[in-house]
């Protein structure tokens, strides 16, 4: 009797370290201990204790029409990363990735470099139509932006996700996009908390559009704390070799000062004039760092646009760009400042914009989650589409009516990345799933115990 119990309890403590798999797998971070996660809190970001300032570029080999991830290609990524190291740039955007394909290498080798990576989670096939938004806030829409997350989210060095870029732009019409913008950004960082992952902060990327600039800043930072967004980026190519006031940036720092959340510049870099990169001075002294933390210089790669600061190719070919040094030697003599930069340690919502002739939206209501894509909240997304699926913007499974405020927020609690170490006034940190196998080993060692007596 007393083997039979034996073995029985064997198997009660054996399957309590027993999990049931999700349909998505989640991997645990690729830890780096000195680049630890960077997080949110008041109207900056942080490193750790340190305030985190975007230094970057903008990373689109291919250009927008090019439908390449790379990231996934390594040869690709071991020649650019050696480029990026030359710039000292602390960031890189990436606007198209293929979430089917895995990337470990590549962020590696960009963590090993301590460069941070902001994702677009869109793609040409899997994104929201301006014009044609409803149709396009689908469940199979959602299901590839979800997957990019659950591509990107075990790595300590994703910085954050884009939820649209330029969407909205100057015609009227397209302001009415807006509120499908807000739903995916919502739907993002519900999903992020649902999954467990720690909280990797979401925003938009606008077209810096004068007539409706500041109503979209206000409606992405409205409503309720899970309509809002964790940033606002914005693209400004207005500063062409002038100055802080000859820009118009000064007046831009005043328009946003008091907002509540991180704003960065998500594109900048005039080439109207020769490029000598003034604006990294002037996004990295005082007059700018109380409100805005950084920026992302266009481009690194030369494309038809003219951008560029580096000719790619044939192979592991690089042709600096005179405005490639210009673009290092700016970084250099303009460093990152120390202290908080003059950060609002608070965070408070906007009020939302009323509709004008400039700006459409007429109501606070964003749509509901479209009925197919709630299942992936708890199952996860699954496989990714990648690069080169059916596409999405006509597909069925659209929202059929309005969300309530608050149903967006997260039945799960976000887990921190395990390099996180740090607390920051304001921040919020969830608490992830427990390792059942210290409990289990406990269990064994005081139940052999048991047995051991018992059996004297």
């Amino acid at each position: 009797m007393k083997s039979i119990s034996l073995m029985s309890a064997l198997a009660s403590i054996a399957s309590l370290s027993a999990a049931t798999p999700t349909p998505t797998e989640q991997e645990q971070p690729h830890k780096r201990a000195d680049l630890p996660a960077v997080t949110v809190s008041g109207n900056a970001f942080w490193k750790g204790k340190e305030r985190f300032y975007i230094r970057g570029i903008d990373y689109q080999p291919g250009g927008s029409s090019g439908m390449t991830d790379p990231l996934a290609d390594l040869d690709m990524c071991k020649r650019d990363v050696a480029e990026f190291k030359k710039l000292g740039v602390n960031t890189i955007r990436v606007y198209m990735v293929d979430n089917s394909k895995k990337h470990d290498d590549c962020m590696k080798l960009l963590a090993d470099a301590g460069i941070y990576v902001v994702i677009d989670a869109n793609t040409p096939l899997y994104s929201l139509n301006r014009y044609d938004p409803h149709q396009s806030y689908n469940d199979k829409y959602l299901q590839s932006v979800f997957a990019t997350i659950d591509a990107f989210a075990k790595y300590d060095n994703t910085l954050a996700f884009f939820s649209g870029n330029e969407v909205i732009n100057d015609v009227v019409n397209s302001t009415l996009a807006a509120k499908y913008v807000k739903a995916t950004t919502r739907d993002m960082r519900q999903y992020i908390g649902n999954r467990g992952y720690r909280k990797i902060p979401v925003g938009y990327s606008a077209a810096d559009v004068s007539q409706n600039r500041m109503q979209l800043a206000s409606y992405m930072n409205c409503g309720t704390d899970d309509e809002r967004s964790d940033f606002f980026a914005f693209n400004d190519y207005s500063w062409c070799s002038s100055s802080f006031t000859d820009s118009g940036w000064d007046q831009k720092v005043k328009m946003f000062t008091g907002y509540g959340i991180p704003i960065f510049l998500s594109e900048y870099g005039c080439i109207t004039h020769t490029r000598d990169f003034g604006e990294i001075g002037a996004l990295m002294s005082d007059k700018m760092t109380g409100v805005y933390s950084g920026g992302l210089m266009y481009e690194y790669a030369v494309e038809e646009n003219g951008y560029g600061i580096a000719k790619l190719g044939p192979g592991s070919k690089v042709e600096e760009k005179p405005e490639f040094a210009n673009f290092a030697k700016a970084m250099s003599k303009y460093p990152a400042p120390t202290g908080d930069g003059g950060f609002t340690s608070t965070t408070k919502a906007a009020a939302c914009p009323t509709k004008d002739s400039n700006w459409l939206v007429d109501s606070t209501k964003l749509p509901a989650i479209p009925d197919g894509a709630k299942k992936f909240m708890k199952d996860g997304a699954g496989t990714g589409p990648g690069l080169k699926g059916e596409g999405s913007q006509q597909a069925q499974g659209t929202s059929t009516g309005d969300a309530e405020p608050g149903s967006g927020s997260p039945t799960n609690t976000a887990s921190p990345s395990s390099s996180e170490t740090h607390k920051l006034s304001g921040s919020t940190r969830g608490i992830g799933a427990v390792d059942k196998a210290p409990f289990v080993l406990t269990g064994l060692v005081m139940f052999f115990t048991l047995t051991g007596t018992l059996l004297l």
